[in-house]
């Protein structure tokens, strides 16, 4: 394959990414407006960010097992297909229970598309640059966060929340077509089978790494859920603001994803671990931070470049530890990811009702982080502890 081909087949995949980054959170800065078009509150309306969250928890391992024999080209094909026709379906619901179902099914194809889109880009590259190309596909969420949350924000905001779900519904058309012209069709494995693929769950240091995904990456979505009112309540700014803060967001999340595979090369555990004890200081300090604009979008850039470095090693650890069984163990990544989406949206809500403000949420998320780096580090001990044996 020429290296043109190859950045348009990378490209394509990370264009799925694009995609679906942009829709799982552009929510969060529209949840203001979209609390306002279902008439709830905004922390009613966060549970519709938990039904999305949900819906890649359910989707992710069961698609990938039932669709392991399939090719992957085309099953990657037809689950960003499956994503634009969630979107289309969110855009038209109306009242508080359509859309929460609406993004449930929005989020099924989800983690499955990483987990299909992640092997497809190893396999077009050289061993040794399995890494990188993996990194490519999720850099695609993370420029979404630069580009299309802050875009599709400011246009909800001018035009209504629905049509930014239109917007998604177009770039996943394109992305199938690119993907159908620019990657190449891998034939299906026969031996393939649900068995298989379910097996991973039974090793150890996949279920830690998940686990430590689950809780350690609700500290991120446990303060960025609520960014909107943060900005507006806690900060006292015009809603104008808040796409400044989910663009520095965007460019944290960017710069994160590129160094995520400097530190994979280096040492993907430490990586880890190193990770969530920076988000616990980065959401501590956003705590104090919050009322101050500048000290305050410094703090969601630092947290959104150590969330990159965390998700995508932990996707690199859990592809390794997984086997055969690679495209679940990159899929059940994001299923851990959006496990922590749900987690910390609603523990953060739960603070809030509670009446502690939108800032203890950062507190809470500080909590989590410290939970997940615990459950990694029992993993890593696990594993020495089994190699001596």
């Amino acid at each position: 394959m020429s290296t043109r081909h190859l950045s348009l087949a990378l490209l394509s995949l990370a264009l799925g990414g694009f995609a679906i980054g942009t829709t799982e959170f552009m929510t969060m800065g529209l949840l203001e407006e979209i609390a306002a078009g279902i008439n709830r509150s905004n922390a009613t309306t966060g549970h519709i960010i938990t039904a999305y969250a949900f819906g890649v928890v359910v989707g992710a391992p069961i698609i990938v097992s039932l669709g392991a024999r399939l090719p992957k080209r085309e099953l990657a094909i037809g689950l960003i297909l499956a994503l634009g026709v969630g979107n289309a379906i969110t855009a038209m619901a109306s009242g508080y229970l359509p859309v929460m179902v609406a993004r449930f099914v929005a989020g099924l194809p989800h983690g499955a598309y990483f987990g299909v889109a992640s092997l497809l880009a190893a396999s077009l590259v050289r061993p040794e640059y399995k890494g990188r190309a993996v990194s490519s596909v999720m850099l695609g969420l993370s420029v979404a966060t630069v580009v299309g949350v802050p875009a599709s924000t400011a246009l909800g905001q001018h035009l209504g929340w629905r049509s930014a779900y239109w917007v998604v519904l177009a770039i996943t058309i394109v992305t199938a077509a690119m993907i159908f012209a620019f990657v190449p069709h891998s034939p299906a494995n026969g031996d393939a089978s649900l068995r298989g693929e379910l097996s991973a769950l039974k090793r150890p240091q996949v279920l830690f790494a998940v686990s430590a995904g689950m809780i350690g990456f609700g500290g991120l979505f446990a303060m960025y859920s609520y960014i909107a009112p943060l900005v507006t309540k806690v900060a006292d700014q015009p809603s104008a603001w808040i796409p400044w803060f989910l663009l520095a967001f965007g460019v944290g999340s960017v710069l994160g994803s590129w160094l995520a595979g400097v530190l994979a090369d280096w040492d993907v555990e430490r990586s880890v671990l190193y990770g969530f004890a920076g988000t616990v200081v980065a959401l501590v300090a956003f705590f104090f931070a919050a009322p101050h604009v500048v000290p305050a979008m410094i703090l969601v850039f630092a947290v959104a470049v150590i969330s990159s470095v965390v998700a995508i090693n932990l996707q690199v650890r859990l592809m390794h530890a997984a086997g055969d069984a690679q495209m679940l163990g990159a899929a059940l990544n994001h299923s851990a990811l959006n496990v922590a989406n749900g987690l910390g949206a609603w523990l953060g809500s739960v603070a809030i009702a509670a009446g502690y403000g939108y800032r203890a949420s950062s507190l809470v998320g500080a909590a989590l982080a410290v939970a997940g780096f615990a459950i990694f580090a029992l993993g890593l001990a696990a594993q020495r502890r089994s190699a001596r044996a």
